[in-house]
């Protein structure tokens, strides 16, 4: 037990020094990710000019979703990025069964290196904007040093979900060899029903109720609402619970596929 957690540790260290390498990429994507922000913000602003208190939230407080977003937008891979796209090009060509060969289960180690990638963009491309966008706007940034440790163990914990939800689109190249398609959806799907268009609480009736109980809300809407105060004493528990009952949920579908496309690659030869 001791021995793979010190290789998974060893994996997520290695997914960290491996975009820690990019540096010029990074500083590219702190820039547009900025850029974005402002644009988002403005639009924002408008909005609310209309309508203010929409969703439930003052202007401050939809600004500071805005930048919360582009912060996270890199750390969990939301338009892309992450390590699904390997792992799908190396279902692709086969070399995904030296990976089948490793003394090491192929969704934990694909985990650990996602979170070591997650950690170093959240700290290289998340920092820099949300602090621009608090020089720019006023946002609704608290004080309390625990809202801010409670936000990024739930930012852990929605990467850890953003994982899995990847992990099956990852799999599913299994079967359709070429998985461009299931990323622009998977894309399409984390950008609407995460929060990174607009709050989940800005949509009415069934539908908001609904969105706001799947998966993706436990990406950006549940650690944004964290940071804004609003999960507090037994709430702020059954936030975390609901993130990690999807984790947990996700994880072990994906495990099940995983055993199904396992089975598929021996009977091909693979």
């Amino acid at each position: 037990m001791g021995s793979a957690l010190l290789l998974y540790a060893a994996v997520a260290r290695g997914g960290f020094r491996r975009f820690a390498t990019y540096r010029l990429a990074t500083a590219a994507g702190v820039f547009t990710n900025t850029v974005f922000g402002f644009i988002i913000s403005y639009t924002y602003l408008a909005l609310w000019a209309e309508s203010p208190g929409l969703g439930g939230y003052d202007q401050a407080e939809a600004l500071t979703f805005v930048w919360i977003g582009q912060g996270l937008l890199a750390a969990t891979a939301m338009l892309g990025g992450g390590f699904h796209e390997e792992l799908q090009q190396r279902i692709r060509t086969g070399d995904v069964a030296i990976d089948l060969y490793r003394p090491a289960d192929l969704q934990t180690w694909w985990l650990a290196a996602d979170l070591g990638r997650g950690v170093y963009q959240l700290l290289a491309r998340g920092i820099a904007p949300l602090a621009i966008g608090a020089l720019a706007f006023e946002l609704a940034l608290p004080a309390d040093p625990l809202r801010w440790a409670a936000f990024l163990l739930s930012t852990l914990l929605g990467i850890v979900v953003s994982y899995a939800l990847r992990y099956l689109v990852a799999l599913a190249t299994f079967w359709l060899l070429d998985g461009s398609g299931l990323n622009l959806v998977n894309a399409l799907l984390m950008t609407f029903f995460s929060g990174k268009l607009l709050p989940l609480t800005v949509f009415p009736g069934v539908f908001g109720d609904i969105v706001q109980r799947l998966p993706w809300a436990a990406i950006l809407q549940v650690p944004t609402d964290i940071l804004l105060g609003r999960h507090t004493g037994p709430a702020l528990a059954g936030a975390f619970a609901f993130q990690a009952a999807w984790a947990a949920a996700l994880l072990a579908l994906g495990r099940a596929v995983q055993s199904a496309a396992t089975r598929k690659v021996v009977v091909q030869g693979g």
